[in-house]
């Protein structure tokens, strides 16, 4: 589809009048209706505001382009609007916008609106063709540009397929948008100019297109992925593989073409990194974090749910010498506590060593991560044994990389599991004796600050139970939470829940009210983070504490710290050892403690707010 297909002389204004963001997509919208491509203008605009709670349609370098799919929409369509000034569009690299492309598509039609998205984006990049298009002075000159652009790149045929000696790229970024398809006509433009060959596969929102044969791999004297996302690596073993991040691709695309044919001959057993040296460093780590953390939250979810519901039979439900002990209850937190999650953090730290060395780096570190989690080292003992448990094998691999051909065979089904797993249960074996310790430490400090001055040791229980969110921090103050029950002092362990229940709670307040901060998937996990938290399930905020630990970890740790410090102060109490508001009405003074929670939790969504940027 050609996109003098969607828009038309009468769907572009030169001159827009709004000077915010809303004002311009009011402007935009209202085009729309009046070239009868929508047959309600404030539900379509409903849509496309909503489409923005998601992350900003703003790009770079001053062009915005506004979608969504709408059941207002009568036929896909394009409107453009010029704005000479610019305004501030909340874009990408918060420059002012003033090129904006708003598409409507229909809500049951196919992804072509992301496709002439894409297109657009492509179109975009070339700064002749955008600076062409706020210059002209007619609507008619620019369907006449927008038309030229659209024969030219069919002429130039971008989409010529891999030849002998070609060179092959893949191309994604977390949207599978902009990025991806600015990257993949970077590269092609570039490889007609230089008279070479290209492939492009692109890992976009709608799907792998183009997707890259074993035969064009074999015949292929180069490959390039530039990708911020997982790519299928195993078809390019034993070729040259150049891996950079998608934005590369945009801004150096001749460099990469060039250097692709000499990149180091990737092995689908070695570590999946970038072999670009202006790479941040933080890069790596980031994305092995995500990948353990992705893989560890259906376990977080599922499991906590199950507890959740387990704790409606009673506190104590699941406890077959408890009286009020139920068999299906029993059945929930087998499989929630004792299956999900006990496998949490085994999973985090496994899923973290695969990402670092593959699959030998899979066992060892998982290993690591079931040691970690039995021995009280929580989820940081975990996040330890993942790059631990990779990292080893990493190096046994480099150690190994001499030895005779014939001895291949045995790396990965003998060498590597039975060296890295000996090194990591070493290493770790070393590292969980001064966490107990620590833990040991922190049980006497408390114990040494008594019952005094009780707001403070409330502040310091509930600080303590969001520093590592079920590791031995946490464990240390909910140790001696149950310590004080048991002689007859219901005061700290208040404090201890209280502190407990911020940090999931703050967390899924923070995705509602700051939705442009947080992917999708993660305010989707927010909501599970209401009951989550609301059960006294701390793990809850675990994959968004991993994920951003710097801005998420001390927000959690301030508003733990006040409600567990509020509690103290309103004097509340409370004898049983788990189950959030489920246990309330034997809260004394229950009104004051939720009070205490609630706020704790609205200090620690601000402070997420304020300290977390917009994606």
């Amino acid at each position: 589809m050609k996109i003098t297909d969607l828009i038309n002389e009468n769907s572009i204004t030169l001159d827009l009048k709004g000077v915010n963001k809303n004002e311009v997509i009011r402007e935009l919208c209202e085009l729309h209706y009046k070239n009868n491509n929508i047959s309600d203008l404030d539900g379509y605009m409903k849509d496309i505001l909503k489409r923005e709670t998601q992350s900003s349609t703003g790009l770079e370098e001053g062009i915005a382009i506004p979608h969504a799919k709408s059941k207002y929409v009568i036929n896909p369509s394009l409107v453009l609007g010029i704005s000479k000034n610019g305004i501030d569009y909340e874009s990408l690299d918060d420059e002012p916008s003033n090129l904006f492309f708003m598409i409507a598509a229909p809500e049951n039609a196919s992804d072509s609106h992301i496709e002439t998205l894409s297109k657009l984006t492509t179109f975009l990049i070339d700064d002749d063709f955008k600076d062409s298009i706020l210059n002209a002075k007619t609507p008619k000159e620019i369907i006449s540009l927008i038309n030229k652009k659209d024969i030219e790149e069919d002429d130039i045929n971008l989409e010529v397929k891999a030849k002998n000696k070609s060179i092959l790229a893949v191309t994604g970024c977390p949207t599978g948008i902009a990025h991806t398809y600015m990257a993949a006509d970077a590269l092609k433009k570039k490889a007609v100019e230089m008279g070479i060959n290209i492939k492009v596969q692109t890992n976009g929102s709608t799907g792998i297109k183009n997707k890259l044969t074993i035969d064009e791999v074999n015949n292929a004297s180069g490959i390039i992925i530039a990708a911020d996302t997982a790519v299928e690596m195993d078809i390019f073993n034993g070729k040259h593989v150049l891996i950079v991040p998608v934005k590369d691709a945009i801004k150096r695309p001749e460099e990469l073409i060039k250097d692709a044919p000499k990149a180091p001959i990737y092995r689908s057993n070695q570590k999946k990194e970038s072999n670009n040296e202006n790479t941040p460093k933080k890069n790596g780590f980031y994305k092995h974090l995500m990948n353990g953390v992705s893989n560890m939250l259906p376990f977080v979810v599922g499991g906590g749910i199950l507890i959740a519901i387990s704790f409606m039979f009673g506190i104590k439900a699941f406890d077959p010498t408890d009286p009020s002990f139920n068999k299906f209850a029993k059945f929930l937190m087998d499989i929630g506590g004792g299956g999900a999650f006990a496998l949490m953090v085994p999973i985090l730290a496994g899923f973290i060593g695969m990402s670092i060395a593959d699959r030998p780096g899979f066992m060892p570190a998982m290993v690591g991560g079931m040691m970690a989690n039995s021995n009280g080292g929580g989820f940081l003992g975990g996040l330890l044994a993942g790059f631990i448990g990779g990292y080893v094998v990493n190096f046994i691999k480099k150690a190994t990389s001499n030895m005779p051909e014939s001895m291949e065979g045995l790396k990965p089904i003998l060498i590597f599991p039975v060296l890295g797993l000996f090194l990591t249960g070493g290493i770790m074996t070393i590292i969980l004796g001064p966490i107990a310790s620590i833990n040991n430490g922190m049980v006497v400090f408390l114990n040494g600050l008594g019952t005094n001055n009780l707001i403070v040791l409330g502040i310091v229980l509930g600080g303590m139970m969001a520093v590592d969110m079920g590791g031995p921090v946490n464990k240390a103050a909910f140790t001696f939470g149950i310590a004080a029950i048991a002689s007859g002092n219901y005061a700290p362990h208040a404090a201890v829940m209280a502190g407990g229940m911020v940090p999931p709670l703050g967390i899924a307040i923070a995705t509602v009210l700051f939705k442009n901060k947080f992917t999708k998937d993660e305010i989707n996990s927010g909501k599970t983070n209401f009951i989550l938290g609301a059960s006294f399930i701390t793990e809850g905020a675990i994959p968004f504490a991993a994920a951003d630990p710097l801005k998420i970890i001390p927000a959690c740790i301030i508003g733990s710290a006040l409600a567990g410090g509020l509690a103290m102060y309103f004097g509340t109490e409370l004898p049983a050892p788990h189950g959030g508001l489920f246990v309330l009405p034997i809260i004394t003074h229950p009104m004051m403690y939720l009070l205490s929670v609630i706020i704790g939790s609205l200090v620690t969504a601000g402070i997420i707010g304020t300290l977390k940027k917009e994606i």
